[in-house]
């Protein structure tokens, strides 16, 4: 007798944007990534078939990780969506964002990519009105856009709230997150 897992039905739908390997792990493009692991602590990753990417899936959230580079993002994300059945409004894209503050969070549903390729990547496949978690790296000082995103995060980037921000999310609602969020100074 054949055993099959049973495919998950989430809710929600939580990514962490970043580029996969050690030469990225700790740069303010892979931000994304920094928070999902701050979710899901030491949980095994589950592979999806055929899709580039693995999830932890906990209650009615799935926390997913593309295995691809950040502008082939939406190749991981899009998808993950359609298999399970996940409106973009209830998918959860956590990314870096170049006009805020380091320590700055903002919570924002569709809008434009302001040049981020990896949400450029994300709205090709689930068009814009998905839910952005946008953690400020702030803007590049003397050196290139691509050498301040893959340089080191820094100090103050505020990983815990912005997971706490995606535990609102996923409990209270992309509205009344926002409200508390996005009103803090």
């Amino acid at each position: 007798m054949k055993l099959f897992r049973k495919q998950p039905h989430p809710v929600w739908l939580v990514v962490g944007l970043g580029n996969p390997g050690p030469r990225y792990e700790a740069t303010r493009h892979n931000v994304g990534y920094m928070v999902i692991d701050a979710l899901v602590g030491d949980a095994a990753w589950e592979p999806i078939r055929g899709i580039p990417a693995r999830y932890i899936l906990s209650g009615d959230v799935a926390y997913v990780r593309s295995n691809t580079y950040m502008n082939e993002s939406g190749d991981a994300v899009g998808p993950v969506a359609k298999k399970w059945g996940v409106d973009p409004g209830h998918v959860v894209v956590i990314h870096d964002e170049l006009d805020l503050p380091v320590g700055k969070l903002k919570l924002k549903v569709g809008g434009n990519e302001n040049g981020h390729n990896g949400l450029k990547s994300v709205s090709e496949w689930l068009g814009r009105e998905y839910v952005r978690v946008k953690v400020g790296v702030g803007r590049p000082q003397g050196v290139s856009v691509v050498e301040h995103v893959l340089g080191p995060v820094d100090e103050g980037t505020d990983i815990a709230g912005a997971a706490e921000a995606v535990r609102e999310i996923c409990a209270e609602g992309v509205v009344k997150a926002q409200n508390s969020v996005n009103a803090r100074k």
